[in-house]
């Protein structure tokens, strides 16, 4: 059985407007994860994931880029 973690994250950039939180849902169901993402009033993206530590490391990578129109700036993750 593979380790289950969970990871709380933060993106700030070019980030809403440009269905980054749709997209983080998708790549996050594609890999088995579960959790939430929303839009916040000051501009960034936040969530929680929740699943296998290998699918939380590559959902970690995807956030570094998100999807075509973003601009990531700055990716904040904590266990």
């Amino acid at each position: 059985m593979s380790e289950r973690r969970g990871l709380c994250f933060r993106v700030s950039g070019r980030v809403q407007g440009v269905n980054f939180r749709r997209s983080a849902s998708a790549a996050a169901s594609a890999r088995g994860l579960v959790g939430w993402v929303a839009n916040r009033p000051d501009g960034t993206v936040a969530g929680y994931a929740c699943g296998p530590g290998a699918a939380l490391d590559e959902f970690t990578v995807w956030l570094g880029h998100g999807p075509k129109y973003a601009r990531v700036e700055q990716l904040d993750v904590e266990p």
